[in-house]
């Protein structure tokens, strides 16, 4: 069992400065890393696990081309009973450790039409239908501000670096507006007829409180849903957890050769 301050001393040959949080399905980011350190997330004090299929929890810090990342290859989500001031913690000691740029990935479900499972849409705004906020609670001013202007949290430049990067992998891409809800169910037909009321083009229970907590702390973020399913009433087929990590492992291949040219094109 390592502590923070022992994390800290593991990382400062390394230096990463950029994070990869991965969604469900979506860990072969990670297979890729040359030379790579493997923390477990259990074996650091204090610090939550992960403990939903297709989530790995672990650590993954090496290079992608040659650029020094750390990979996380799992979440935490409020349906597994975490509060969501355990994910502002951890993207703060991202941020400590030396982290200045996030980079964010779910699977989701599509409440477009035109976004079907296996694409990538990259997230430039959000909707929190949680009811909850990881920054509820007493705030340190030296971290953060107590009221966080959610303007630009998700990075124009660093998503059209993304998006410029697609374009010539011949990607098929997509952006629009990212609903969260808490889950662990999924939503009612009656849900994501609301939700596309509200102007929302994809649905999943992560990745808003990630983004609030990094644009509380001063960290950049791009951040990408791999589409699984059309929402409920869309499709005939029965949503579950099984066909999310199916449908996610389709667009895995397109989201690693994202990410690896994204640094090796630097």
């Amino acid at each position: 069992m390592i502590n923070i301050k022992q994390f800290k001393k593991l990382l400062s040959n390394r230096r990463p400065k950029y994070a990869i949080i991965l969604g469900s399905g979506l860990g072969a980011v990670a297979d890729g890393i040359k030379n790579p350190l493997v923390i477990k997330y259990s074996d650091i004090e204090g610090f939550p696990t992960s403990t939903v299929p297709g989530h790995k929890g672990q650590m993954v810090i090496g290079k992608i081309g040659e650029t020094e990342v750390l990979c996380m290859q799992g979440r935490f989500h409020m349906y597994e009973g975490y509060h969501p001031s355990i994910i502002k913690e951890m993207v703060v000691s991202l941020k400590q450790i030396g982290i200045r740029q996030l980079i964010i990935t779910n699977a989701a479900g599509s409440l477009n039409p035109d976004f079907h499972p296996g694409e990538i849409m990259f997230i430039s705004d959000h909707i929190n239908f949680s009811g909850l906020n990881p920054l509820i609670g007493p705030n340190d001013e030296s971290i953060g501000p107590r009221f966080v202007d959610m303007t630009s949290a998700y990075d124009a430049k660093l998503r059209s670096r993304f998006k410029s990067v697609a374009e010539k992998l011949k990607l098929k891409t997509h952006e629009g507006t990212y609903l969260m809800v808490t889950g662990p169910s999924f939503e009612t037909p009656a849900e994501i007829r609301a939700f596309r009321t509200l102007g929302a083009d994809a649905v999943g229970m992560s990745t808003v409180p990630e983004v609030i907590s990094a644009a509380y702390c001063g960290l950049k973020t791009v951040a990408m849903s791999v589409i699984t399913n059309f929402g409920a009433g869309m499709q005939k087929e029965k949503l579950s957890h099984e066909q999310t990590l199916s449908c996610a492992a389709l667009g895995a291949s397109s989201l690693t050769r994202l990410i690896k040219s994204f640094f090796t094109e630097k």
